[in-house]
């Protein structure tokens, strides 16, 4: 059978047919470390390292340090933290920062050359100059400033001579150009603030467009992948590498896929910043977040994020995946891995009214049937149990198959039980329910009575051995399926009220033991995750995903 590949392998193999040596193959993922790695950014690691992978190629992870305005070194440390976690190795770990010098040596260069000038208008009317799609720009009054003037303005801007905003220094190409990217942009800027890693050493720092292909030229990157918006910087990328490129060095080849839209979901870092600020969200790692932090505390595996991006493929087009193939990747997941436990949500009692008071009894319980290594655990039984509140009504039609009075269903991993009847408050709220149970119908038995057919099992929590525990019951952070797109209304307009229900629950003790972190299946309900404000004396577990996707019922 064919392998199938992606259009970027495609582009990859038909270069090393035309002579490119393999040797030669690099790849690299140029985060900026303004803010915390989100769903989107998964794509471009996975197709970056994967390529690395299938190719036998080294990837460079460079942080695209050129913005001390926004940069922390935190966002740095959790860049590289979530790399990692998603399983993922990079060979060598460089910054933009790294190359100032080499890329204000160049910069003077494309000055002596003719090829860059300082502007000292205002960035208001440079903008009014740069005309539209359909008409020329205007030059600048600066454009043909003296080349001696021009670099010594340039050497004061980086001695720190002038306030910020005063003069930039722009690459001279043409206003005329059809692409608006290539009449005049700036290279250059003056800021004055402390950098993470180089101080107060610099004053001027370089744009992207100037700093990124320069900088995969310096790692002689093979291959700079990155996703559509920069299609249009392809013609600059390679206008400023003509400048500046050895013709006997390997010149990088920029090539763009589509960037993974989810629906129900914003990924603009500053959107999301928004969300924190505004409190509709307790941070960047907040489980309702898009954030790879976030995904990790709500329980995501990295194995169902890299099987969401692999199932979604790498296009050519942008489109927008649904969220819940994410959704469907984790629980395919957790299902395999996911040990499973017993969890009341809406607590019920359930008392046994012939079942021996004081009597406890060990009853044993699978822990994953998908895997048999597994094992098994032992879970306390006794006289009165929790139910949820909605597996019971005291009276049903026939597509009921829960408890009701007269009717027969089985305690998961325990017997046969049948309601008889039930106690009301002066509200008529129901607060205990009394049943009977079949001692020959205990689960492994193998007995007459065990095989009787009874279509409902319900799953319980012993009253007098249950933990206490918080689960925080996440939902999608935006009720409309593209929160952004609307040009008539703000995107905060769309949060969703009710993304977080905080409910106090009953598990069983085994879960006492459970670890930050740890996974599980709450059987019946969900897959759900230990939260890190957990603590000595407090459960605290955050809802993954429910068993079934719940939003696309409400849509049918």
């Amino acid at each position: 059978m064919k392998e199938s590949k992606n259009f970027i392998e495609n582009i990859i193999d038909e270069d090393l047919a035309s002579g490119l040596d393999q040797s030669l193959l690099k790849f690299r993922f140029p985060p900026e470390p303004n803010g915390f790695l989100h769903i989107g950014h998964v794509k471009a690691i996975c197709v970056n390292f994967s390529l690395a992978k299938k190719y036998k190629a080294p990837v460079v992870l460079r942080f695209d340090d050129t913005n001390p305005v926004k940069e922390e070194q935190q966002y740095i440390d959790a860049i590289k933290k979530d790399i990692s976690w998603l399983g993922f190795k990079w060979d060598e770990e460089r910054f933009a920062s790294d190359y100032f010098e080499q890329l204000y040596n160049w910069a003077l260069e494309l000055i002596k050359n003719g090829k860059a000038y300082v502007d000292s208008q205002s960035s208001t009317l440079m903008a009014e100059q740069k005309g539209t799609p359909t008409s020329p720009g205007e030059n600048s009054i600066y454009r043909d400033r003296p080349i001696e003037e021009n670099i010594r303005l340039f050497n004061e801007m980086r001695q720190g001579v002038y306030a910020e905003g005063k003069h930039v220094l722009r690459a001279k190409i043409s206003m005329n150009a059809n692409n608006m990217l290539l009449r005049d942009p700036v290279i250059y800027r003056v800021i004055k603030k402390e950098h993470p890693r180089t101080g107060s050493n610099w004053v001027v720092y370089p744009l992207y467009d100037w700093a990124h292909g320069e900088s995969d030229y310096i790692e002689q990157i093979s291959h700079s992948l990155c996703t559509l918006e920069f299609k249009p910087h392809r013609e600059l990328y390679n206008w400023f590498l003509k400048q500046i490129a050895d013709p006997n060095k390997l010149k990088p080849k920029q090539r763009e896929f589509a960037r993974l839209n989810l629906s129900y979901t914003v990924t603009s870092k500053r959107k999301l910043k928004n969300l924190i600020d505004q409190g509709h969200v307790t941070g960047w790692d907040d489980p309702r977040m898009p954030t790879v932090s976030g995904l990790r505390r709500r329980g995501y595996t990295p194995e169902s994020l890299q099987s969401f991006v692999n199932t979604a493929g790498v296009a050519k087009r942008d489109n927008v995946i649904d969220v819940s193939l994410l959704e469907f990747c984790v629980r395919d997941h957790l299902n395999q891995v996911a040990p499973r436990v017993m969890a009341v949500l809406d607590p019920i009692k359930l008392n046994i009214i012939n079942y021996p008071e004081g009597k406890d009894e060990i009853l044993m319980g699978e822990n994953n049937p998908e895997d048999e290594s597994a094992g098994i655990r032992e879970i306390p039984f006794s006289r009165d149990l929790y139910i949820e509140r909605e597996d019971f009504r005291e009276e049903a039609n026939r597509k009921f198959f829960r408890l009701t009075l007269g009717k027969e269903v089985r305690l998961k991993n325990a017997y046969f039980i049948t309601a008889t009847s039930c106690e009301k408050d002066e509200n008529g709220e129901i607060t205990v329910i009394h049943c009977t149970y079949d001692p020959l119908t205990k689960s492994g038995m193998d007995t007459e009575e065990s095989k009787r057919k009874v279509k409902g099992t319900l799953h319980w929590v012993s009253v007098k051995h249950a933990v206490k525990a918080e689960v925080r019951a996440y939902d999608r952070l935006f009720l409309d399926e593209a929160p952004d797109s609307h040009k008539d209304k703000d995107y905060m307009e769309f949060v969703n009220p009710n993304s977080l229900e905080v409910i106090t629950a009953f598990v069983e003790p085994s879960l006492q033991t459970a670890t930050i972190g740890e996974r599980f299946q709450f059987q019946r309900l969900g897959y759900f995750c230990v939260d890190k404000d957990t603590s000595e004396n407090k459960l605290v577990f955050n809802r993954t995903v429910p068993l079934r996707d719940s939003w696309t019922k409400m849509g049918e």
